[in-house]
């Protein structure tokens, strides 16, 4: 029975070793829905949910950017973001070259039990949503020209370099840092891109007094970014499983309380509810509860939602009425200050110990709230100030390579449509 027991375990012993090395069709199925469902998030959902806040003048020079980017992000990360990103040559900085051009990425490598193929245009679809998201900071004010050199620049020299940090096997990912789908990757980068943006070009002329010019393009672009966000966070689990049921299931929770939360504070303080406010206070929710999605409970959840909507509503303001800084789309209060939120909460509701607000637990080799709290703060520094510097350094280069980064004040009363395209979003 004992010699059995031993060829048995000799001749099964290969097909265990070699089980993570064969594709998963229900894994797979997952994350080609899930990829899907992010790049809906972008086309048509930030297309229409921006180009609903602004002015109709600029409305298709909205939709033509994120169309744009879309594009220079897809052709950007074939040929060397993906490699920059996650490469096996580099360093704990930079992945190498050696997956340039998704070298060696044939129908049959795989990364875990996914294809290599799909993973990659998995993470193309983060890479187009990011730098989209920027625009929203220097909205109606900015060369087309512009626009493109500094997202297809920043998209190698910020984005993939950072994702290589987090998710790509670099310093901070040994390092412990809890970043489920991208609170650092990707809302404190376009956060701060954004920010650093909308100081350096300057506010639109009296921009305290725009107002969105279609609200209801507005709700069903958000509308779509909710279930968009479905596949950005569930879809980060790379599998069919648990986890991603469970970064669902909290991801509807933190949205939902978010724009409950924004949507009452919004009528206590000023006396009435908007569609803005609400749809607002939905996407803090959901930007500041994508770094945890994959790492704490419901009732985790519900508090991360409730604190996005108090600190986005009273940061949004803050921005705006206070530091007199024209951050169009209020891209750094939403998605900057939820991301940085969301990473600094997974310290504790990841904890398995707070009983109904308990977490599925730290980053293997931390055991306290402190420790990793301390991690998720030099994530969120780290990605803060380097986002900062090398956005503005990118600014600068590109402003002398456009003779300006902004249009000129009659050009920017006339519109972007008609400025940029020679076309217009409406015929009256």
């Amino acid at each position: 029975m004992k010699l059995l027991f031993i060829i048995a375990s000799l001749v099964l012993l290969p097909l265990t070793a070699q089980a993570e090395d064969v594709l998963n069709g229900a894994n797979t199925a997952w994350i080609l829905t899930s990829t899907a469902l992010v790049l809906f998030m972008t086309l048509p959902g930030l297309a229409l949910f921006y180009g609903g806040l602004v002015r109709s003048r600029n409305v298709l020079s909205i939709l033509m950017q994120c169309f744009a980017i879309a594009a220079i992000a897809s052709i950007l990360w074939f040929v060397v973001g993906y490699s920059i990103a996650f490469g096996t040559t580099g360093n704990d900085f930079w992945g190498g070259l050696d997956k340039a051009m998704f070298s060696g990425i044939t129908k049959d490598s795989l990364v875990g039990d996914i294809p290599e193929t799909l993973f990659a245009l998995f993470q193309m679809t983060f890479v187009i949503i990011t730098p989209a998201l920027i625009i929203g900071g220097f909205a109606e004010r900015i060369k087309f020209s512009a626009v493109l050199l500094f997202s297809a620049f920043w998209i190698v020299l910020v984005y993939a370099p950072i994702t290589h940090w987090v998710w790509g096997g670099g310093w901070l990912q040994k390092m412990g840092l809890l970043d489920f789908a991208g609170g650092t990757v990707v809302h404190i980068t376009c956060g701060v891109g954004a920010l650093v943006g909308a100081i350096m070009i300057g506010p639109r002329k009296h921009f305290s007094r725009t107002m969105p010019h279609n609200l209801t393009m507005t709700v069903t672009g958000a509308g779509m970014l909710w279930v968009g966000w479905f596949g950005f966070n569930g879809g980060s689990a790379l599998a069919a499983n648990g986890d991603a049921a469970m970064a669902m299931l909290v991801t509807h929770i933190s949205a939902a309380t978010g724009a409950m939360t924004w949507m009452i504070y919004e009528w206590i303080k000023f006396g009435k509810p908007t569609a803005l406010g609400t749809v607002t206070g939905m996407v803090a929710g959901l930007g500041t509860i994508t770094p945890a999605s994959g790492f704490v409970g419901p009732g985790g959840a519900l508090i991360i939602g409730l604190l996005a909507g108090i600190i986005c509503f009273n940061m949004t303001i803050f921005i705006k009425q206070k530091l007199k800084i024209d951050d169009a789309l209020d891209v750094f209060p939403v998605h900057g200050v939820g991301g940085i939120l969301g990473t600094l909460l997974v310290s504790v509701f990841a904890s398995t110990q707070l009983g109904l607000f308990s977490g599925s637990g730290f980053a293997e080799g931390i055991s306290s709230i402190g420790e990793q709290f301390q991690v998720q703060l030099i994530g969120v520094s780290a990605t803060f100030a380097y986002t900062a510097v090398v956005s503005y350094l990118l600014f600068k280069l590109v402003g002398l390579m456009v003779g300006g980064l902004r249009v000129t004040p009659d050009e920017e009363a006339q519109g972007l449509d008609i400025i940029d395209h020679e076309e217009r979003g409406y015929v009256l």
